[in-house]
């Protein structure tokens, strides 16, 4: 559910986040170039939720991490790194093109945001 909810968040709106306040970005309007190894908030644009996980996993099904949405502009667990797919040669620093697949990992417990809807 929180995959679907966010899934047009991450290539449209990304919040970039210094000092713990909140500023949404367009991209597209504002030309932000977004680099490989940023440190990003995704906020859903019609709830203002943002993209959230802590270390708690699912009991069954998968076992993975669970992912949420939250409210609060200054929690630390809703911060996301920018990282390649696999099978690229890009580098941390290295800018993302539109249209480019990226992998998000989740800043605290360093486990990877995964798509499916098994849960």
């Amino acid at each position: 559910m929180a995959i679907s909810f966010f899934g047009l968040a991450i290539f449209l709106f990304l919040t970039f986040d210094s000092d713990f306040t909140s500023s949404p970005v367009s991209v597209a309007s504002e030309g932000v170039q977004i680099t490989y190894g940023s440190m990003i908030k995704l906020m859903h644009e019609r709830t203002k939720f943002r993209l959230h996980s802590h270390d708690v996993s699912y009991g069954s099904g998968s076992g993975q991490q669970s992912v949420t949405s939250f409210p609060n502009v200054d929690d630390s667990n809703s911060y996301w790194i920018v990282r390649p797919v696999s099978d690229t040669n890009a580098q941390q620093g290295d800018t993302i093109k539109g249209g480019t697949i990226i992998r998000l990992q989740h800043m605290r417990t360093r486990k990877w945001l995964h798509s499916h809807l098994l849960n």
